[in-house]
């Protein structure tokens, strides 16, 4: 998911967001341990994707903690 999509969501649905990601990466993992996973860029994904959505949070809370002062 691009920025931009994830900056319009709301903080909630940007924590929902993230527990999908981690949940996915760890299914990812879990497959690759077994040998069952084909496609092993799907994992670099989940793993970014998750730091997006980290990145975007803070932002959003920095921007709210710099409105408040």
């Amino acid at each position: 998911m691009k920025a931009n999509e994830l900056r319009d969501k709301t903080p909630d649905q940007l924590r929902e967001e993230l527990v999908n990601l981690k949940k996915e990466s760890f299914n990812l993992r879990f497959q690759q341990a077994t040998g069952q996973l084909e496609n092993t860029a799907a994992i670099r994904n989940a793993r970014r994707g998750a730091a997006r959505v980290k990145t975007i949070l803070n932002q959003k809370a920095a921007d709210a903690a710099k409105s408040e002062a």
